[in-house]
Protein backbone atom coordinates (compact mmCIF):
# COMPACT_ATOMS: atom_id res chain seq x y z
CA UNK A 1 0.00 0.00 0.00
CA UNK A 2 1.11 3.52 -0.67
CA UNK A 3 1.86 5.53 2.03
CA UNK A 4 1.11 9.28 1.58
CA UNK A 5 2.71 12.06 3.16
CA UNK A 6 0.60 15.44 1.70
CA UNK A 7 -3.00 15.86 1.38
CA UNK A 8 -3.68 18.45 -1.01
CA UNK A 9 -7.31 19.84 -0.54
CA UNK A 10 -9.35 22.07 -3.33
CA UNK A 11 -11.70 24.75 -1.32
CA UNK A 12 -14.67 25.38 -2.35
CA UNK A 13 -16.70 22.18 -2.15
CA UNK A 14 -14.76 20.36 -0.36
CA UNK A 15 -13.71 21.44 3.00
CA UNK A 16 -16.28 24.51 3.19
CA UNK A 17 -19.38 25.10 1.83
CA UNK A 18 -19.07 28.25 0.22
CA UNK A 19 -22.11 28.06 -2.65
CA UNK A 20 -24.71 30.56 -0.78
CA UNK A 21 -21.97 33.41 -0.48
CA UNK A 22 -20.45 32.83 -4.25
CA UNK A 23 -24.16 33.14 -5.79
CA UNK A 24 -25.40 36.22 -3.07
CA UNK A 25 -22.30 37.85 -4.76
CA UNK A 26 -23.00 36.50 -8.02
CA UNK A 27 -26.18 38.09 -7.97
CA UNK A 28 -25.34 41.01 -6.46
CA UNK A 29 -23.33 42.37 -9.56
CA UNK A 30 -25.47 41.05 -11.55
CA UNK A 31 -28.24 43.26 -10.52
CA UNK A 32 -25.96 46.47 -9.97
CA UNK A 33 -25.53 45.63 -13.97
CA UNK A 34 -29.21 45.50 -14.50
CA UNK A 35 -28.53 41.46 -15.49
CA UNK A 36 -31.05 38.72 -14.61
CA UNK A 37 -30.10 36.40 -12.06
CA UNK A 38 -28.77 33.15 -11.25
CA UNK A 39 -30.72 30.48 -9.10
CA UNK A 40 -28.47 28.36 -6.77
CA UNK A 41 -28.59 25.57 -8.58
CA UNK A 42 -27.41 27.19 -11.69
CA UNK A 43 -24.35 28.72 -9.46
CA UNK A 44 -23.59 25.26 -8.40
CA UNK A 45 -22.63 24.07 -11.88
CA UNK A 46 -21.17 27.21 -12.96
CA UNK A 47 -18.35 27.07 -10.17
CA UNK A 48 -15.21 25.76 -10.75
CA UNK A 49 -13.22 27.47 -13.34
CA UNK A 50 -12.23 30.89 -10.96
CA UNK A 51 -14.35 34.05 -11.25
CA UNK A 52 -13.98 35.21 -14.59
CA UNK A 53 -15.38 31.76 -16.05
CA UNK A 54 -18.15 31.76 -13.13
CA UNK A 55 -19.21 35.36 -14.77
CA UNK A 56 -19.30 34.30 -18.53
CA UNK A 57 -21.32 31.05 -17.34
CA UNK A 58 -23.71 33.25 -15.61
CA UNK A 59 -23.78 36.56 -18.09
CA UNK A 60 -26.61 36.31 -21.02
CA UNK A 61 -24.66 35.15 -24.22
CA UNK A 62 -23.57 38.53 -26.14
CA UNK A 63 -22.59 40.45 -22.95
CA UNK A 64 -19.48 42.33 -23.66
CA UNK A 65 -16.14 41.37 -22.41
CA UNK A 66 -16.29 45.12 -20.95
CA UNK A 67 -19.26 44.23 -19.14
CA UNK A 68 -17.55 41.34 -18.17
CA UNK A 69 -15.10 43.03 -16.53
CA UNK A 70 -17.63 45.44 -14.68
CA UNK A 71 -19.11 42.79 -13.00
CA UNK A 72 -15.70 41.09 -12.07
CA UNK A 73 -15.00 44.37 -10.43
CA UNK A 74 -18.47 44.47 -8.66
CA UNK A 75 -18.09 40.65 -7.67
CA UNK A 76 -14.87 40.80 -6.28
CA UNK A 77 -15.72 43.69 -4.15
CA UNK A 78 -18.53 42.32 -2.41
CA UNK A 79 -17.00 39.20 -2.07
CA UNK A 80 -13.98 40.20 -0.11
CA UNK A 81 -16.66 42.06 2.22
CA UNK A 82 -19.12 39.08 2.28
CA UNK A 83 -17.15 35.69 1.97
CA UNK A 84 -17.93 34.65 5.04
CA UNK A 85 -21.27 35.48 6.11
CA UNK A 86 -22.67 31.54 5.22
CA UNK A 87 -19.92 29.81 4.64
CA UNK A 88 -19.16 27.34 7.07
CA UNK A 89 -16.73 24.00 7.02
CA UNK A 90 -18.41 21.17 6.22
CA UNK A 91 -19.80 18.67 9.06
CA UNK A 92 -16.55 16.99 10.36
CA UNK A 93 -14.13 18.77 8.19
CA UNK A 94 -12.09 20.16 10.61
CA UNK A 95 -11.82 17.45 13.08
CA UNK A 96 -10.65 15.25 10.04
CA UNK A 97 -8.01 17.56 8.73
CA UNK A 98 -6.34 17.73 12.29
CA UNK A 99 -5.99 13.68 12.62
CA UNK A 100 -4.19 13.86 9.33
CA UNK A 101 -1.61 16.33 10.78
CA UNK A 102 -1.29 14.39 14.07
CA UNK A 103 -0.70 11.22 11.84
CA UNK A 104 2.11 13.18 9.91
CA UNK A 105 0.14 14.49 7.30
CA UNK A 106 1.63 17.69 5.64
CA UNK A 107 -1.60 19.30 4.50
CA UNK A 108 -2.36 22.31 1.58
CA UNK A 109 -5.60 23.94 -0.33
CA UNK A 110 -5.39 25.00 -3.90
CA UNK A 111 -8.73 26.46 -5.34
CA UNK A 112 -8.87 28.88 -8.67
CA UNK A 113 -11.07 31.26 -5.72
CA UNK A 114 -8.74 34.68 -6.02
CA UNK A 115 -5.99 34.00 -3.69
CA UNK A 116 -6.48 36.47 -1.44
CA UNK A 117 -10.18 35.48 -0.42
CA UNK A 118 -8.74 31.83 -0.15
CA UNK A 119 -6.36 32.97 2.43
CA UNK A 120 -8.96 34.42 4.37
CA UNK A 121 -11.14 31.59 4.53
CA UNK A 122 -8.22 29.46 5.39
CA UNK A 123 -7.10 31.35 8.45
CA UNK A 124 -11.01 31.90 9.68
CA UNK A 125 -12.38 27.82 9.38
CA UNK A 126 -8.70 25.98 9.64
CA UNK A 127 -6.37 28.03 11.61
CA UNK A 128 -2.81 26.68 11.31
CA UNK A 129 -4.68 23.32 9.59
CA UNK A 130 -2.91 23.95 6.84
CA UNK A 131 1.03 24.22 5.63
CA UNK A 132 0.51 25.87 2.34
CA UNK A 133 -2.73 27.51 1.05
CA UNK A 134 -3.01 29.33 -2.45
CA UNK A 135 -5.61 30.37 -4.65
CA UNK A 136 -5.59 32.42 -8.00
CA UNK A 137 -2.38 34.39 -9.06
CA UNK A 138 -2.10 36.51 -11.98
CA UNK A 139 0.11 35.25 -14.36
CA UNK A 140 -0.36 31.78 -13.17
CA UNK A 141 -2.37 29.04 -15.07
CA UNK A 142 -5.38 28.27 -13.06
CA UNK A 143 -6.63 24.39 -12.68
CA UNK A 144 -7.07 22.05 -14.30
CA UNK A 145 -3.43 23.19 -15.01
CA UNK A 146 -0.66 21.39 -12.38
CA UNK A 147 0.58 24.94 -11.96
CA UNK A 148 -0.01 25.33 -8.42
CA UNK A 149 0.24 21.66 -7.26
CA UNK A 150 3.64 21.28 -8.47
CA UNK A 151 4.55 24.74 -6.14
CA UNK A 152 2.86 23.41 -3.41
CA UNK A 153 4.88 20.30 -4.15
CA UNK A 154 8.39 22.16 -4.48
CA UNK A 155 7.34 24.51 -1.39
CA UNK A 156 6.83 21.67 0.91
CA UNK A 157 9.70 19.12 -0.62
CA UNK A 158 7.73 16.05 -1.75
CA UNK A 159 7.37 14.03 -5.38
CA UNK A 160 3.96 13.61 -6.82
CA UNK A 161 4.32 10.17 -5.51
CA UNK A 162 4.14 11.07 -2.22
CA UNK A 163 1.08 13.48 -2.34
CA UNK A 164 -2.86 12.70 -2.95
CA UNK A 165 -5.40 15.18 -4.20
CA UNK A 166 -8.98 15.92 -2.60
CA UNK A 167 -11.69 17.56 -4.45
CA UNK A 168 -15.46 17.93 -5.47
CA UNK A 169 -15.12 18.58 -8.94
CA UNK A 170 -14.19 17.50 -12.71
CA UNK A 171 -11.48 19.98 -12.63
CA UNK A 172 -9.95 18.59 -9.87
CA UNK A 173 -10.36 14.82 -11.77
CA UNK A 174 -8.28 16.57 -14.46
CA UNK A 175 -5.62 18.70 -11.98
CA UNK A 176 -4.71 15.44 -9.91
CA UNK A 177 -4.44 13.63 -13.45
CA UNK A 178 -2.29 16.41 -15.09
CA UNK A 179 0.07 16.73 -12.13
CA UNK A 180 0.91 13.02 -11.63
CA UNK A 181 -1.48 12.47 -8.20
CA UNK A 182 -4.35 10.06 -7.60
CA UNK A 183 -7.07 11.74 -6.96
CA UNK A 184 -9.90 11.92 -4.15
CA UNK A 185 -13.44 12.75 -5.06
CA UNK A 186 -15.80 13.89 -2.43
CA UNK A 187 -20.43 13.66 -3.08
CA UNK A 188 -20.69 16.43 -0.92
CA UNK A 189 -19.62 18.82 -2.68
CA UNK A 190 -20.77 20.88 -6.11
CA UNK A 191 -21.14 18.04 -8.38
CA UNK A 192 -23.18 14.80 -7.81
CA UNK A 193 -21.41 11.20 -7.38
CA UNK A 194 -23.08 10.06 -10.75
CA UNK A 195 -21.72 13.34 -12.50
CA UNK A 196 -18.11 12.25 -10.86
CA UNK A 197 -17.99 8.90 -11.73
CA UNK A 198 -18.85 10.51 -15.88
CA UNK A 199 -15.96 12.11 -15.70
CA UNK A 200 -13.33 10.08 -14.13
CA UNK A 201 -13.54 9.50 -10.43
CA UNK A 202 -12.15 6.45 -9.38
CA UNK A 203 -12.59 6.71 -5.69
CA UNK A 204 -15.82 8.93 -4.22
CA UNK A 205 -16.81 9.29 -0.61
CA UNK A 206 -19.38 10.24 0.92
CA UNK A 207 -18.01 11.84 4.54
CA UNK A 208 -14.97 12.95 5.18
CA UNK A 209 -14.38 10.49 7.91
CA UNK A 210 -13.64 8.60 4.70
CA UNK A 211 -11.17 10.09 4.27
CA UNK A 212 -9.13 8.77 7.53
CA UNK A 213 -9.94 5.05 6.48
CA UNK A 214 -8.85 5.69 2.89
CA UNK A 215 -5.32 7.24 4.13
CA UNK A 216 -4.45 6.25 7.94
CA UNK A 217 -5.44 2.42 7.59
Amino acid sequence: MITYQLAIFDLDGTILNTLEDLSLAMNYALREMHLPERSLLEIRQFVGNGILQLIRRAVPVGTSDEEIMQIHQIFRAYYSEHCRDNTAPYQNMIGVIQELRNAGFKTAVISNKIDSAVKTLCQEYFPNLFDVVTGEIQGRPRKPASNAVHAVLQTLHFTPEQAIYIGDSEVDIQTAKNSGLPCISVAWGFRSKEFLKQNGAETIISEPSALLNLLLS
